[in-house]
């Protein structure tokens, strides 16, 4: 079956209307937006401490020992980017996908 122009349009519109697309499209952006300012909050935060405060992170992890603080430090970052990064996959594909679906079917 193959959508004329302007019953695309139409069937656009009334998703675009739909309650449900709404709370879909206001839960992802205010998710997203979130984990993307909490990674970046986070990776500034370490620039600024390596920029004005580089001592704390030149600090050896242990009494004699030959690590710093920093590295520590820089690989959690990592592993907190990660972290974040499934939370939103799997929200993503729980969630989302659940309320597309019910969009979906309501609109048959």
């Amino acid at each position: 079956m193959s959508l004329t122009a302007p019953s695309h349009a139409q069937s656009c519109d009334r998703i675009r209307s739909n309650p449900k697309f709404q709370q879909l499209v206001r839960r992802r952006s205010r998710l997203s937006w979130s984990l993307s300012a909490a990674v970046l909050g986070t990776y500034y935060s370490f620039m600024l401490v390596v920029a004005l405060a580089p001592q704390w992170l030149h600090a050896p992890l242990s009494q004699g020992g030959m690590l710093s603080v920093g590295i520590p430090v820089a690989a959690s970052i990592i592993v907190v980017s990660w972290l974040l990064t499934g939370w939103y996959v799997r929200t993503a594909n729980t969630e989302f996908d659940a309320l597309s679906a019910q969009l979906l079917e309501e609109l048959k």
